[in-house]
């Protein structure tokens, strides 16, 4: 299975969601300040500038490692669509080595490989389409692997022909699965929770020591939640690069590449 969500939806909604309960909680917190100066006098609230400031400071720490950890993934994926191409690559100049009567099926074969990966993220966000591609990527892995056993074992095959052509099939079917573990490689879902529970809690703070304040500075307010939200929705977009505004769909562009070279 690939990305199961889409955060171009998902992400968009949880943005909104989240902007809107942020101002929704800056002004509770106002009215929570509010009660208790009409109810202690105006020396109330109590100054909570440590206490706000330490919350504050917590959420901008969990901002910080989980947008560093979305980009981190992001490069990688890129990283992967290059070593898978380099994969190929090896293993198809390695095909020379192999008797000339095996040579044209699996050329064949490769190349049927190699659009079956295009596609497989081509695909996407067309969950069902990608999945029926990546399918008949493993079924060709199978064929491949069978042609090249048979071809070394021919008689007149290099003696090195086996160790060097296996190992490359090696290589190119397990980055494969790198790629897929790495479409499921995301935090814990309590990351993002924690997230959204600091933002709402910061607010609610901020809301609360502007009870003192005569006006209320809506300017501050919206931009505070705006930011936020945005910024949860970009981390969002990153960690699932295939789906949403942020794609990696360029660096494609390196295995269509490598299949155009397969004469």
């Amino acid at each position: 299975m690939l990305e199961i969500i889409d955060p171009a939806v998902i992400g968009g909604s949880l943005a909104g969601i989240l902007f809107m309960g942020i101002l929704a909680a800056l002004a509770f917190g106002r009215w929570i300040g509010t009660r208790t100066i009409a109810r202690y006098g105006p020396a109330a609230p109590p100054n909570m500038g440590s206490l706000e400031g330490a919350v504050f400071a917590l959420l901008g720490l969990i901002i910080a490692f989980t947008f560093s950890g979305a980009l981190s993934r992001f490069d990688t994926r890129r990283a992967q669509v290059v070593d898978e191409a380099n994969a190929i690559g090896t293993a198809y100049l390695r095909v020379d080595l192999l008797p000339a009567s095996s040579q044209p099926r699996l050329r064949d074969s490769f190349r049927s490989y190699v659009d079956s990966r295009i596609e497989t993220y081509q695909r996407l966000p067309d969950l069902q389409a990608a999945k029926a591609a990546l399918a008949r990527s493993q079924e060709l892995q199978g064929e491949i692997w069978s042609q090249a056993v048979a071809a070394v074992r021919t008689p007149g095959s290099p003696p090195s022909a086996e160790m060097l052509m296996l190992s490359a099939l090696n290589q190119m079917f397990d980055i494969t699965t790198v790629r897929f573990a790495a479409t499921q490689m995301h935090p814990p879902v309590i990351i993002y929770a924690m997230l959204i529970g600091l933002a709402l809690a910061s607010a609610l703070l901020a809301g609360y020591q502007s009870a003192g304040e005569k006006a209320y500075d809506w300017l501050h307010q919206l931009g505070f939640a705006g930011i936020v939200a945005f910024t949860v929705y970009v981390i969002l977009d990153i960690e699932y690069p295939r789906l949403g505004f942020v794609r990696i769909d360029a660096i494609d562009q390196i295995l269509v590449n490598v299949r155009q070279g397969m004469k």
